[in-house]
């Protein structure tokens, strides 16, 4: 039986204090464990004595005895052709009771047995529950014990013993039958009723916290799943990133041809690295800070190739391209006579990065019409992320624009639309992954979301 073991303990107490309290010539009570099937193991609970004096009950198991804790397992109890008999294997196999009303004539006292000793005056009341009740959830049969013959105990009849009250009585004053008895019959099946309660209730509990130790490790596993799944369908929001850059491209690439005057990135850039490269050439070439030129100059290169976000080019200029310009017109004179160039072309680019996004700049544009105009530069520049879905409709209308003159324009439209069905079902999957993983984790019976 599955059952607390402060809760068993106090259970036992309450049990043999209402027995001594019931019995003023009982003078002790124990109750000992018995089972599982097929061990039939037993062990002492608790015992009991009455003082004299007072009437109060002391609580504690003796020093001595074969019962206390390991306990014995069926095999050591058991009757047995040449082992002194014993009274808890007469309740234990055969389901009844032993009193002991004559300690001299007492045929199942071990001490006496062996000893030659005469015991105290005793009853012994196996605590009996109905199988059904014990392994109603079981769909095998339980496996038995056996007798010193091999033969199983037990299959033919409704009850297990679960438990065995033990009540010493004062001398003289308890017989077989008596009332004494039938109260103790009766106050153990009391007892067996309430063992098979706490039983069951200890039972549903630890299936309830194995049911929610299962919820927390489908929750997690199915949140692992899900991480996974939406880091792959990341990819969806990089690829429209990726043709809002291109759009962005295609902008700028008018604002240059649009406005000629206008120095443009790419130019200032590919100035910049003419600038590296004719210091490289020669002997220049070996110079400490030619190391340092190379590395500049492969970083404006792949500037220059990047279609990025305003805010983006502004910290790659502030933090990996004016450092490294700093060191080499410090480091070496040869770059002396280009310093004003450079602060001057540095200069430009800052302002460039912002020009694309200006209305001030987009309205030079005149051959464009003026919804185009507006339209273009304010897809162009868009930090796309799941909270600029909505984005993608304008993003598809400039892309319907007649006077939209691109290259890979019906390309794009129908890539952008199959990501846009994509993007526009992650929330919706995420939340109802969110909202499933919610009613497992606090265990609700409601109809959960379908994904």
């Amino acid at each position: 039986m599955i059952i607390d073991n402060d809760i068993l303990e106090k259970t036992c107490k309450d049990m043999i204090e209402t027995i001594l309290y019931c019995l003023p010539n009982a003078s002790k009570g124990t109750v000992y464990l018995v089972g599982p099937m097929p061990r039939l193991h037993v062990i002492r609970v608790t015992s009991g004595v009455r003082r004299e004096d007072t009437g109060e009950i002391q609580w504690g198991l003796p020093e001595d005895s074969g019962y206390n804790v390991p306990g014995k397992s069926w095999e050591d109890y058991r009757d047995l052709p040449g082992r002194a008999l014993e009274a808890m294997a007469w309740c234990v196999e055969r389901q009844k009771s032993w009193t002991a009303d004559d300690p001299h004539e007492d045929r199942r006292s071990v001490t006496r047995q062996l000893h030659g000793r005469a015991e105290d005056f005793h009853h012994m009341e196996p605590v009996l529950v109905k199988k059904c009740d014990l392994y109603k959830d079981n769909v095998e049969e339980p496996e038995y014990p056996l007798d010193f013959q091999g033969n199983p105990i037990w299959m033919d009849c409704n009850y297990v013993v679960v438990a065995v009250v033990k009540i010493h009585f004062k001398p003289h004053s308890i017989q077989r039958g008596d009332p004494s008895t039938k109260i103790i019959k009766k106050l153990s099946r009391t007892l067996g009723t309430e063992l098979i309660s706490l039983h069951i209730r200890e039972t549903l509990a630890e299936e309830q916290k194995s049911l929610a130790r299962q919820r927390l490790q489908s929750c997690n596993v199915l949140a692992h799943d899900l991480r996974n799944t939406l880091i792959k369908l990341g990819f969806i929001f990089s690829a429209i990133s990726v043709e809002i850059g291109y759009l962005r491209e295609q902008w700028e690439a008018e604002l240059e041809r649009a406005l000629p005057h206008i120095a443009s990135k790419r130019v200032i850039l590919e100035r910049l690295n003419d600038l590296i490269r004719s210091r490289l050439s020669g002997n220049n070439g070996l110079l400490p800070s030619a190391e340092l030129g190379r590395k500049l100059l492969a970083e404006q290169q792949e500037l220059a190739e990047l279609p990025l976000l305003p805010e983006m080019v502004s910290n790659w200029l502030e933090n990996r391209i004016r450092p490294k310009w700093q060191q080499l017109l410090v480091e070496s004179d040869t770059w002396q006579e280009s310093q004003e160039e450079v602060s001057d072309l540095l200069e430009k680019l800052e302002r460039w990065i912002w020009l694309g996004s200006d209305k001030a700049i987009a309205d030079q544009i005149v051959h464009l019409p003026e919804d185009l105009r507006a339209l273009w530069p304010r897809i162009a520049y868009v930090d796309f992320n799941v909270d600029e879905l909505t984005v993608l409709e304008d993003i598809l209308q400039l892309l319907n624009h007649p006077d939209l003159k691109i290259p890979h324009k019906y390309q794009s439209k129908r890539i952008l639309t199959a990501l846009k069905a994509l993007a526009e079902i992650i929330p919706e999957i995420e939340e109802r992954a969110n909202r499933i993983m919610l009613s497992l984790r606090n265990g609700s019976t409601s109809k959960s979301p379908r994904l």
